[in-house]
């Protein structure tokens, strides 16, 4: 019989409830009873699901309160000492509180510090917490969390596989703090701890535990592959079987490595790397498990049953009992439930499976390639088919006026008129802006009286005209804010806007969007990315007429404020059906016309948010170079049209930049604002030593995290940043927008920023 399970689930709740419950607790709303209670009632909840749709076994591990990253940091007592938590570890238990310290540098017990560095996993939009690594460290088991979480599905009747971030991969994860040494001197004692976890397990019954280790399909030094020998042949003396688990692509130069390490059972992506399967096979050891990831677990497309049935049955007939069926990576990246979904285009919908329906793709798979097909097995099988043949020959996917302009693009369209050296001269002739700038990046809060004149529109309790005026009374009072805090280049607020993504969506040809949709992004924070289902176009302009407003205003400049291409695109469900460059390269155009009304109507300054760049780029730095020439273009292109009078900002936020700091330049944008404050400013020193050529804003202080920042603790950190970057050229900034803090957090971290560039004005001029 083939098995079926799944890698992880979401754990947010198909109405949210984790993130409820979790901010509530955080505001001093809800107890810490009660947020446990929830949570123990969603994880129970989830299990049932994944029983009753006939899994073999339910995923226990995958749980979070915040970062599944972050369980494992805690586990290990891998607690920086700025938590004031040695006792804790000591006693063998990080509180709960420590681990919320550490993601959001406050929670409802212990002294605030700063908090964590938050980062993208892999190449996805979920980000993790990152382990902080020192010399010498020592690691002990500090958490009872994942056994308790055991014992619930025992006590329950589930059968339990446990869901764990292997070893290697926390330790690729993590970045080295103070000295700088090799991270594997720390796997000997990672690898303790392990052992201990194993052990303990197994004493609770477990006979499975997946230990997912993605950094396997990207390129490692020969120490680390040689580390992985070393860790796995040293674990499998645990008395449970290891299911090693790998995504997000192909293992490639580590498969030789990966098949002849000592584990029970092997999960490769069958999705992003269909072409690898033969060679896994070949290669397993003949009492060997193969877990085949064919339901896509990053996109929200329903899967050909058929065309998967028919591939599989030959591998079938080679496995037999060793073939396991599963979503190619953890559901935590899809929606919960399509079922919710009643209000979506019936045409659409029918297309479209979210983590509950996958549940069911894997299962049926599983049963018909054994010939124990259930009638509903077949029914699901027949609706896929004519669901499939319905979106193939769906008009409403393509347009020829789209494809039509596409062709006639030449490369003069992507360049701008002059040099950076001739813009800025240009562009501070217009602006008349003083040395160190002060901006934000976008957006205020969203107060509940935003979200309610939203909630209302929608649901017809508010008219058009009377949604705007509330709209246009938000935007005022957010200038006026500004200009008292004393402001350079203001924003207007984004009050109209639900999410960055799903705003322009709204606005555009071939986008489509659900009411639950909801994905987790990092912590409680969730977007409700759109979807791609057909060809991009801009009917009328989106944001012009709310950035005129906000200009009317002011007489300081006014940012209009856009999302990238790129990001669009990485942070929406992505049709299938094409290249993603051709569809990146449909958005830029429609952006293009956006920013040209924009100047147009008299913004000078205009803001194109790039934060997803980085994560787009391919995990093999082999595949690198087309990816950026396309993502580079499409910023370009959608930039490129305005006077070099108007200047061009982008944002990036939560990446690494050395790597890619050539194309960061090739995109010319007059500033780029980016993420600093949790890296000490070190992400700098890539700007430094390509020299990059243009304006800067480093963030200052992270809005992620309630603390206020201190006048002089950003000031020294402009301090550092002028030891790479010249005055001329350097902006003062948060490192995000803030749109999901309160405002009694902006105005005094925002009032001590700008005092913070009022006194390098006065040290520097």
């Amino acid at each position: 019989m083939t098995v079926s399970h799944i890698l992880g689930y979401p754990r947010i709740g198909a109405q949210r409830e984790l993130k409820k419950i979790t901010e509530a607790y955080w505001r001093g709303d809800a107890t810490r009873e009660a947020l446990e209670s929830t949570a123990q009632a969603l994880r129970l909840h989830h299990w049932q699901i994944q029983q009753a749709a006939g899994l073999d076994m339910v995923s226990v591990g995958d749980f979070a309160f915040y970062d599944q990253v972050l369980n494992v940091s805690a586990m290990l007592g891998a607690v920086p000492e700025r938590f004031d938590a040695a006792d804790e570890v000591s006693h063998g238990r990080v509180d709960l509180d420590t681990a919320f310290r550490m993601a959001r540098g406050r929670a409802p017990s212990g002294k605030p510090a700063a908090a964590c560095e938050m980062t993208k996993y892999f190449d996805t939009n979920y980000h993790y917490l990152v382990p902080e690594l020192h010399q010498g460290q020592r690691f002990t088991l500090a958490s009872e969390r994942l056994f308790d979480e055991v014992d619930e599905a025992l006590q329950a009747g589930f059968t339990p596989k446990v869901t764990l971030v292997g070893p290697l991969t926390w330790l690729w994860l993590g970045k080295t703090k103070g000295s700088r040494f090799d991270r594997l001197t720390l796997l000997d004692s990672v690898l303790d701890v392990y052992s201990d976890i194993l052990a303990r397990l197994a004493t609770q019954g477990v006979e499975w535990v997946q230990l997912d280790e993605p950094a396997l399909v990207q390129d490692l030094p020969v120490a680390w592959q040689q580390a992985y020998e070393r860790a796995y042949h040293r674990l499998q003396a645990a008395p449970s079987k290891l299911l090693l688990a790998t995504y997000f692509g192909a293992l490639g130069d580590n498969l030789a490595l990966t098949t002849r390490l000592p584990v029970a059972g092997l999960h490769i992506d069958a999705v992003r790397a269909p072409e690898q399967v033969e060679s896994v096979i070949d290669r397993l050891s003949p009492h060997q498990i193969l877990s085949l990831g064919l339901v896509d677990g990053r996109n929200v497309w329903r899967a050909d049953l058929a065309a998967l049935r028919e591939r599989l049955l030959p591998i079938k007939v080679r496995l037999g009992r060793r073939l396991w069926l599963a979503p190619s990576c953890s559901l935590l990246h899809v929606p919960v439930d399509l079922a919710q979904e009643d209000s979506l285009d019936p045409e659409l919908r029918s297309w479209l499976a979210f983590a509950r329906q996958k549940l069911d793709e894997v299962v049926s798979l599983a049963r018909l390639i054994d010939n124990r097909a259930t009638p509903a097995d077949e029914q699901r099988l027949n609706e896929a088919t004519r669901a499939l043949d319905t979106r193939r020959e769906s008009r409403r996917i393509h347009q020829l006026e789209v494809s039509t302009r596409l062709a006639g693009i030449t490369p003069a369209d992507s360049q701008r008129r002059s040099a950076y050296p001739q813009r800025a001269l240009e562009q501070r002739r217009a602006l008349a802006l003083p040395l160190f700038p002060t901006t934000t990046i976008g957006s205020f809060p969203q107060t509940s009286e935003i979200r309610e004149a939203r909630r209302a529109f929608r649901a017809g309790e508010l008219g058009q005209a009377d949604y705007d005026a509330r709209m246009e009374q938000e935007i005022a009072y957010v200038i006026a804010r500004q200009e008292a805090l004393g402001l350079d280049v203001l924003v207007h607020g984004e009050a109209e806007r639900n999410d960055m993504v799903e705003y322009f969506g709204e606005q555009l040809d071939g986008f489509a969007f659900t009411r639950f949709g909801w994905v987790q992004s990092y912590g409680s924070r969730c977007v409700k990315p759109p979807i791609i289902y057909g060809d991009v176009a801009r009917p009328a302009p989106m944001t012009v007429r709310w950035s005129e407003y906000a200009q009317s205003l002011t007489q300081k400049p006014m940012k209009g404020m856009l999302t990238g291409p790129v990001t669009i695109l990485q942070w929406s469900f992505v049709r299938d059906d094409q290249p993603r460059a051709l569809t990146c390269r449909q958005i830029a155009l429609a952006l293009r016309d956006e920013v040209r009304d924009l100047e147009s109507a008299g913004i000078r300054v205009i803001q194109i948010d790039e934060p997803a760049l980085r994560e787009g780029l391919p995990l093999r730095q082999s595949e690198w170079q087309p990816y950026l020439d396309w993502a580079v273009e499409s910023f370009q292109l959608s930039a490129a049209g305005v006077a070099d009078s108007t200047q061009i900002h982008t944002h990036m936020c939560y990446s690494e930049f050395n790597d890619i700091i050539g194309a960061i330049a090739a995109l010319d944008a007059d500033v780029i604002t980016i993420e600093t404050s949790r890296s000490d400013m070190q992400l700098l020193d890539a700007f430094q030593d390509f020299a990059y050529p243009n304006e800067i804003g480093p963030g200052v202080y992270d809005i992620h995290t309630p603390n206020t920042p201190e006048v002089s603790w950003m000031a020294a950190l402009m301090e550092k940043a002028l030891e790479k970057i010249p005055a001329e050229r350097l902006w003062v900034n948060p490192d995000c927008g803030l749109k999901t803090r309160e405002w009694a957090d902006v105005e005094p971290a925002l009032a001590n920023m700008v005092k913070a560039a009022r006194q390098l004005r006065q040290q520097h001029t």
